[in-house]
């Protein structure tokens, strides 16, 4: 094979049965000697796709990765796109688009290509791959330039056809040869590449579909907003052609509505811009007159629009079923099925390789291509029965959410970094500037979800994914923990609106003090206390104290009135202190006394300091050993805190013991929750015991929180540079760098997943987990 015959633009040869060797042998072109690359440029990877505004699935795919990869990984890498074109379409793109391709010219092709060799910034290319795409110019002009690329090619099919003669498949063979790594969006495709093109297995990555993360609005509210009230929404979308099958629909609609009269079918979307152009509007032309002969002018809407991302994600939400008709088998992948099952849509759907791998029996329903009555039957079944249609939407959540934009953007990077490294490691040993460091971008504060756990009375305990549950109630643990919150970050942005959440979680420690001093912990939706209150209180007082501390340290920053509370409620606590002996109780209260002292010194404070931290000192001298560096013979949860407090007693009394014990045991923490690459806390369903190995699996987000808080005071006071890079890596697990490589924040909602678990996150964004992620946030 001769690349510099296509970049002269001679002809091309034939390609032989050894291409596969050929090209797993190429030697990537080092451009690096005579076009040096600027200092402290960030490695380029192109992007070379269809692209907004030009309307197909494929662009708006494009366009959403872009996004999800920028917001993700800004400072890691730069990404331009290479926009394709039939012809001259003259169109308008965002600034991102640096190049465009004609696919209708050989010579574009070259050009491009050389423009690519040419410049060392450009690490990477992806290449979205539909065979529609690149057909338009000489049969082998798009497999020549895949083989004069002289960078690592990923290219991400999104269509893999089972059962190919044997034309198609060396076709199929030659580009996966040509290319470093090759994306597909389903297990099935997976399978498919493997057993019928005989595509290595290891040459290939299965990152699903990106999905988009939503607030999940109310759904009846929606409603009134476009005029659907009263209405059974049954919906679909996407760019209208013959082969969405919409008629299918309208065919089970006479028995649906014969059963549910309130029954309305959204048909949502524009007509395909190549349909229009070769048929102009005949297939919705028969639509609508379909409408009229069975007389559904009442129960059909068509929105004949290209809708905006945000408006199309409000009439998915406000949908009660989300039907997918589509009659083609062998359609791998939807983007519209991915939209819906986003927003928690009960899905019937016809059975493509997606649908079939994503929904099961307990997440939606599937029916044969083009069979009305199956899908009559379904929807009446669905419609009938409202338990059902909310436990699929549940179930549909927690399958589709690790399939988050965010998610598939982490997975993006790790493979183009893993592609990346290879290839130049192969080109100049070590080379380090020619790899691509990925750092997680941290997301702007975001105090949405708080809020919206808030009530009048105070923090909510749990939420139903995001969705607030005031059956839960409220506790002090939550309470003070978001008093911390709040009180940082008033200090940091000076919001005056934060003044009202502080009040609301001061007054809600109060009302939980007891005429004796102590602390109640657990009130209800009614503000009664509950029977819970008869055990385990000891940490909620502890905690309280903490927050109390806080906020008294905050004198000059918050308004004096709330300085006086807190310190009124502490004073009114201090007799029931030093009756406190579990571990972590006494480590939340010499933190909140040693914050009380950094502005108003007192020496009962200092006093009480020191017996709490005497008793830490003795339990530590009592379980410390040569490989066990700690307080107890167990490690469980909060554990930083413990160091961390007697780090806050050294600060205040200056006792080197103290000192040399919070640095011994912070560090013997440390080396059992950290690797090279991440952070992974001490399981909640085991404890670590003396002597035995920690479990595998079950992280809380207050675990991570309290070990940033506590890598920060000890760089404070050591200056080791080890603490700050911990809190980073730390900080990371929450935005993927963990086991699953999945968020556990979620940036739309400004809430937190309640844990990791061994094969999936916790949905639920809860108090204690949603503000963990915000104390941390404000940490770093």
């Amino acid at each position: 094979m001769n690349n510099q015959a296509f970049l002269n633009n001679e002809p091309f040869s034939t390609i032989g049965a050894d291409a596969p060797t050929v090209i797993l042998q190429r030697v990537y072109t080092n451009s690096a000697k005579l076009y040096p690359t600027p200092l402290n440029a960030l490695p380029e990877i192109l992007l070379i796709t269809s692209y907004p505004p030009r309307e197909c699935g494929i662009a708006t795919y494009s366009q959403d990765l872009f996004k999800a990869l920028n917001n993700k990984f800004s400072n890691s890498f730069t990404i331009k796109v290479c926009a394709l074109e039939s012809e001259k379409a003259n169109l308008a793109y965002p600034d991102e688009v640096k190049y465009i391709l004609d696919t209708h010219s050989s010579s574009k092709y070259v050009e491009l290509t050389r423009t690519i060799n040419n410049n060392p910034g450009i690490k990477l290319v992806l290449i979205q791959h539909e065979f529609g795409l690149f057909n338009n110019a000489d049969e082998d002009t798009f497999l020549q330039f895949l083989y004069s690329v002289g960078k690592p090619v990923v290219i991400v099919f999104h269509t893999v056809l089972p059962r190919p003669d044997e034309a198609f498949k060396a076709k199929v063979r030659h580009i996966a040869a040509a290319c470093a790594s090759i994306i597909v969006m389903t297990q099935n495709a997976a399978q498919i590449l493997s057993d019928d093109y005989c595509v290595s297995s290891e040459k290939i990555s299965v990152i699903p579909h990106g999905t988009h993360l939503v607030p999940h609005l109310n759904k009846e509210s929606l409603k009134e907003k476009y005029g659907l009230v009263g209405k059974k929404v049954l919906s679909t979308f996407g760019l209208l052609s013959s082969g969405k099958s919409i008629e299918t629909t309208l065919d089970a609609l006479p028995e649906v509505i014969k059963v549910n009269p309130d029954a309305l079918f959204l048909v949502l979307g524009k007509t395909h811009p190549s349909v229009k152009k070769e048929e102009g509007e005949k297939y919705r032309d028969m639509l609508e007159a379909k409408v009229e002969d069975l007389h559904l002018q009442n129960h059909v809407k068509f929105v004949n629009e290209y809708l905006p991302l945000t408006d199309l994600l409000e009439y998915l939400q406000l949908t009660d079923i989300y039907l997918f008709t589509s009659k083609d088998p062998n359609q791998a992948v939807s983007g519209t099925f991915s939209y819906a099952m986003s927003c928690g849509c009960p899905i019937i759907s016809t059975p493509i390789p997606h649908a079939k791998e994503i929904l099961r029996g307990d997440t939606g329903i599937l029916f044969d291509f083009e069979n009305a009555q199956q899908l009559t039957e379904a929807i009446n079944r669905l419609m009938s029965d409202e338990s059902l249609r909310m436990d699929f939407s549940v179930r549909t959540l927690h399958n589709i959410v690790p399939t988050a934009w965010e998610n598939a953007a982490i997975a993006h990077a790790l493979l183009l970094q893993k592609i990346a490294g290879k290839a130049f490691e192969t080109r100049i040993k070590n080379n380090n500037k020619n790899k691509i460091p990925l750092a997680y971008r941290v997301p702007v504060l975001n105090l949405d979800h708080v809020k919206k756990m808030t009530t009048d009375v105070g923090i909510i305990q749990f939420s139903k994914i995001n969705q607030p549950d005031i059956e839960t109630g409220y506790t002090i643990d939550d309470n003070a923990r978001a008093l911390v919150a709040m009180c940082m970050h008033y200090e940091l942005t000076g919001d005056k609106a934060d003044i009202a959440y502080i009040q609301k979680y001061l007054n809600f420690i109060q009302f939980c003090q007891q005429p004796q001093g102590n602390f109640l912990n657990y009130v209800d939706k009614n503000r009664k206390f509950t029977t819970q209150n008869s055990e385990n209180l000891s940490d909620a007082n502890g905690r309280a104290i903490w927050a109390l501390g806080f906020v008294v340290s905050k004198k000059g920053v918050l308004h004096q009135e709330l300085i006086i509370q807190a310190d009124a409620i502490i004073e009114k606590a201090l007799p029931h202190l030093e009756t406190l002996h579990s571990t972590r109780t006494m480590a939340f209260v010499i933190k909140g006394l040693y914050y009380c002292n950094l502005v108003k010194s007192s020496t009962t404070n200092t006093a009480l300091i020191k017996t709490l931290a005497n008793r830490l000192v003795q339990m530590y001298r009592h379980e410390a050993e040569p490989n066990w560096q700690w307080f107890e013979p167990y490690l469980t949860y909060g554990n930083s805190i413990l160091p961390e407090a007697m780090l806050c007693a050294y600060m205040e009394t200056g006792d080197l013991d103290y000192k040399n014990i919070a640095k011994s045991s912070f560090d013997f923490l440390l080396s059992l929750t950290f690797n090279e690459s991440r952070i992974k806390v001490i399981s909640n369903k085991t404890w670590l015991q003396k002597g035995q190995e920690a479990a595998e699996h079950g992280e809380q987000p207050i675990d991570v929180a309290y070990t940033i808080m506590a890598l920060s005071k000890f760089y404070d006071v050591f200056k080791e540079a080890d603490y700050e890079r911990k809190m980073e890596t730390a900080f990371n697990w929450f935005l993927g760098k963990n086991h699953l490589h999945q968020i556990i924040y979620n940036p739309c909602t400004g809430g937190c997943y309640d844990g990791l678990e061994e094969h999936h996150a916790n949905l639920n964004q809860g108090a204690e987990s949603t503000v963990s992620y915000l104390m941390a946030r404000l940490t770093m």
